[in-house]
């Protein structure tokens, strides 16, 4: 635990009064810091510590690039003698007294078969040139070290093959639709079971995303009933008629004359006055009751209708309306079994399979209707609404184009002459 370890960085050019003063030379320490102070250091003799700068570091690293010692023990050429001498704790060989002869042979300056970082105690973290030159040179022989063509070892044994581990299968998603529309980033989708028709336990398939514009909108009852109502009564033509005087047959002649006989007057036994006389104010048919409610309304009807029925816990998804079998009871079976209630009404886009619509044909409580066809009537008439996965996107894309069917080109309270 003496001084520092330092390494000698020459001069290239050296001030002629350093020289002729004395020779010294200036010292780095190896450590790194911010601002390594110089040193000077007496130089005795011919004794001098090898040099490390950056024109003698490729010779000092490379011990093969170094010239070989002469039958004289000297070294020929440019290349100094390597005095032997102790080794500090991390730094350059520092001579002994009376070990520096000129023809001792001195140890290597990088034992090659340590590390530098061990051997001469370089700092990983080390500033300056002599650390980034000791990290390269030892990157330079681990690279060297596996291209050598020096003998070869005994073959190593290849190591026991290890049996992979099978790690279990991660489980897919349970989700098996998602929304066909984009949902709002304000807004989240509701999800609710897929169900099989196949067997009557096959209940949890998955789930599917249910966009919330259509399935959870503001139950709006007083929508639900104006619906319903123009629904019931947009296509009714009432064909009652009754007969008028003119139109009742007989009464054409004055029943008494007008003054004195004491009765009131009359002028036709056929007045609605009299029994058997025509009608006054009665029906005059065939009447119609169409009216048409606004499209907003009507797609709004049918949103709440599907929202109402999805809280209710009476709308079920499956996905697809194939059954084993085309026998009725495998339906009523069903239908019990999974509580649906005493009416159904199942709900498809595409055809329907030849299986459902002959089970279902002599059934008066298990209705099919396609999709084009639902209506807010039919949805409330019965107890259970059965849904497809087609129907559900092709609802979700029919109900929600209608909110941005309509668009003002400019407000109302101005003048349109495109109105007819």
């Amino acid at each position: 635990m003496g001084e520092k370890p330092r390494v000698v960085f020459p001069r290239r050019r050296r001030h002629k009064a350093a020289t002729e003063g004395g020779g010294k030379r200036l010292a780095l320490p190896l450590s790194g810091g911010d601002s390594p102070q110089p040193r000077s250091e007496e130089t005795e003799g011919d004794k001098s510590r090898p040099v490390i700068g950056h024109l003698g570091l490729k010779t000092a690293m490379q011990p093969e690039l170094r010239q070989r010692p002469t039958a004289d023990g000297e070294r020929s050429g440019r290349a100094k003698a390597v005095p032997r001498g102790r080794r500090t704790g991390r730094g350059v060989a520092e001579p002994e007294n009376g070990s520096a002869a000129a023809g001792e042979r001195g140890p290597p300056p990088f034992p090659p078969a340590r590390g530098c970082r061990e051997c001469w105690g370089v700092r990983t973290g080390g500033s300056g040139l002599v650390a980034a030159a000791v990290r390269a040179w030892a990157r330079g022989r681990a690279g060297a070290a596996g291209v050598s063509s020096g003998p070869t070892g005994p073959p190593a044994t290849p190591e026991p093959r290890r049996e992979k581990l099978l790690l279990p299968a991660l489980p897919r998603s349970p989700v098996l639709r998602a929304c066909s529309v984009p949902v709002p980033p304000h807004r989240s989708p509701v999800q609710a079971w897929v169900e099989s028709l196949q067997h009557h336990d096959d209940e949890r398939r998955g789930l599917t995303d249910l966009h919330p514009d259509v399935f959870a909108v503001r139950p709006r009852l007083d929508i639900l009933h104006m619906v319903a109502m123009w629904q019931k009564n947009f296509k009714r033509i009432s064909y009652a008629k009754v007969k008028t005087r003119a139109e009742v047959r007989g009464g054409g002649r004055k029943p008494w004359r007008q003054k004195g006989s004491g009765r009131a007057r009359h002028g036709s036994i056929r007045s609605p006055l009299w029994r058997g006389g025509g009608i006054a104010h009665g029906p005059r048919g065939p009447t119609s009751y169409y009216y048409m409610l606004p499209m907003k309304v009507r797609v709004l009807g049918l949103k709440v209708a599907l929202t109402v029925k999805l809280m209710q816990d009476d709308l079920h998804i499956v996905d697809s309306l194939e059954i084993p079998t085309a026998d009725p009871q495998y339906l009523v079976d069903l239908a019990r079994y999974r509580h649906w209630g005493h009416s159904v009404l199942i709900v498809d886009v595409n055809k329907m399979p030849e299986n459902i619509e002959t089970a279902a044909a002599g059934l008066k409580t298990i209705n099919l209707i396609p999709a084009l066809g639902l209506n807010v009537h039919s949805m409330l008439k019965h107890e259970t609404l059965v849904l497809t996965l087609d129907t559900v996107t092709f609802l979700e894309k029919k109900l929600l184009w209608h909110d941005t069917r309509y668009s003002a080109l400019y407000p109302f309270s101005m003048p349109y002459s495109d109105f007819p």
